[in-house]
């Protein structure tokens, strides 16, 4: 039996990438394509952002990686930056939103096993939720395309449907350690949490003596217009999973927490040998920089709303394909009455306009954060002009 030097796990399209700038990539044959994709969220800067770099360049020049043996003065610089714009006491870094994913998990856990009731380990999880690829995390999310062939999985998650604050109340009981929740589901369609629910979920908490565990690895990191998705809801997590755009295309993540929710997180407990290298610190601390220069924020809040007005005032003219915009800032999502997949392949080969598929028949439209109103024109020109044309498949 033949198989491909890369393990065979991708559908890949016939796009083959070798080189961005901005917010276009080129391919191996030279097409220009505007990316309205980000690398699924992750090229927040764009390509070949002149300050990030520089920053890794000159850093790997200087030193890449040493061991978590050794005292980490840059994983401490960008900790303590991070501690003082969030919520969070404390932060552990790692390579990719799984394992932030992974790492928020267990010190959910171990709290309660600090506390003395290890039994309380059970996390409430929702519907159609994404939350990673590791073993851990595939068992907190009930879609059997990410569980099918893997069991048995992690035991410890209950789930329920995303936004029904009644179904989660209830599921509460004496081995509930907390909830681990997406504000926005990405992979599963855009779904946004109301108010409700998520204010809700604080309430029980703090009620119970629950962790509230928050996946912003998608819609966190400037992506919603606010530097995280939480802030538009008037709360704070106990623990909070990020990744994605933290490196703007370096793999990092990171597991920040409250020094309550991290206490039983003591030496032995948890660890990664690439985690915080200085490299990734050195990508860590460049998109920090420019995420919190005055008024950027305000900018992805602000493209964000242009670029929701221009795909609303565009659907009645294409009703028979779009119903509805989903999301926050630049993390949008189209529902269509149809094959989503199908039809972001139409707008990439037929368009040269790059897009994200995700459930429930939505197309992602997850831009760099430093698009700017000609970008937003140029995408609406194309995806209207994709609109017009485009015929459904006859089975959908």
């Amino acid at each position: 039996m033949s198989m491909p030097a890369l393990m065979p796990v991708y559908p890949r399209c016939g796009v083959r990438p070798v080189r961005g700038e901005g917010v276009y990539l080129y391919g191996e044959d030279g097409t220009r394509y505007l990316d309205f994709a980000a690398g699924i969220a992750v090229n927040a800067l764009g390509h070949g952002h002149p300050g990030l770099t520089k920053a890794i360049a000159d850093q790997a020049a200087t030193l890449m990686h040493v061991s978590n043996l050794y005292g980490s003065p840059q994983g401490e610089h960008l900790a303590q930056r991070l501690v003082d714009a969030t919520f969070a006491d404390t932060v552990f870094f790692t390579n990719s939103g799984a394992e932030a994913v992974e790492c928020a998990i267990k010190t959910a856990r171990r709290y309660h096993f600090a506390n003395g009731n290890p039994q309380r380990h059970k996390l409430i999880t929702f519907r159609n939720a994404f939350h990673g690829r590791t073993l851990g995390a595939i068992s907190a999310t009930d879609q059997p395309k990410m569980r099918d062939g893997f069991e048995p999985l992690l035991p410890g998650f209950a789930y329920t449907a995303f936004n029904d604050l009644d179904a989660a109340l209830a599921l509460i009981d004496d081995e509930t350690a907390g909830f681990l929740v997406e504000p926005i589901q990405g992979e599963g369609g855009l779904a946004t949490a109301t108010p409700e629910f998520l204010q809700g979920l604080r309430k029980a908490c703090d009620a119970h003596g629950l962790m509230l565990v928050l996946d912003e690895v998608q819609a966190g990191y400037g992506r919603t217009g606010k530097f995280f998705a939480h802030e538009h809801y008037g709360i704070t997590p106990d623990i909070m999973a990020v990744a994605k755009g933290i490196g703007g295309g370096f793999p990092l993540g990171a597991c920040l927490a409250t020094a309550e929710a991290a206490k039983g997180m003591v030496f032995g407990t948890h660890g990664s040998t690439y985690g915080g290298n200085p490299l990734a610190m050195a990508a860590g601390e460049a998109v920090l920089d420019v995420l919190l220069e005055d008024g950027f924020l305000d900018h992805v809040a602000a493209m964000g709303e242009r670029l929701r007005s221009r795909l609303e005032q565009m659907i009645p003219n294409h009703d028979h394909l779009f119903t509805e915009v989903r999301g926050k800032g630049l993390m949008l999502g189209l529902k269509l009455k149809t094959d989503s997949r199908r039809f972001v392949g139409f707008l990439r080969d037929e368009h040269q306009l790059l897009t994200v598929s995700a459930g429930e028949n939505v197309v992602r439209v997850l831009p760099p954060l430093v698009i700017d109103e000609s970008h937003i024109e140029e995408f609406t020109q194309k995806l209207s002009a994709a609109a017009r044309v485009y015929v459904p498949a006859a089975d959908d």
